[in-house]
């Protein structure tokens, strides 16, 4: 995986991690697809041993996500739902926003505009 900026530009993916408030953002950025999808999954599960955990995913640096991305998003729901917790995002493009309401992941787990609005939720 590349630095944040660097995916930006080139469209390669990047995944970072913060915390806010004893809640996990993790940052998505560049395109995802079938090449990275275990290392997605992998960033977007709560961490072992986590009880309820609470994770922001932030889309909003997401140029493109595949139906990989879209499995990884639902896996990372309901491990966080299983430990009594939750997954939220934050604010996808629409490219990625569309594909979310047509598979209706959208429906599923919670979706803001913005990461601020999901950690204020």
């Amino acid at each position: 995986m590349t630095g944040t900026h660097e995916a930006a530009q080139s469209g390669r993916p990047a995944i970072g991690h913060s915390t806010v408030d004893g809640i996990r953002v993790v940052t998505l950025s560049g395109e995802f697809d079938h090449t990275v999808r275990e290392h997605l999954g992998q960033a977007l599960l709560p961490p072992s041993g986590a009880t309820r955990p609470r994770t922001v995913t932030d889309l909003s640096g997401v140029t493109f996500m595949d139906s990989s991305g879209i499995n990884a998003l639902i896996g990372a729901h309901t491990a966080a739902e299983d430990a009594g917790g939750w997954l939220r995002l934050a604010g996808p493009r629409e490219p990625v926003a569309r594909i979310m309401r047509m598979v209706g992941i959208d429906a599923l787990i919670p979706c803001y505009p913005d990461v601020r609005q999901a950690l204020e939720s």
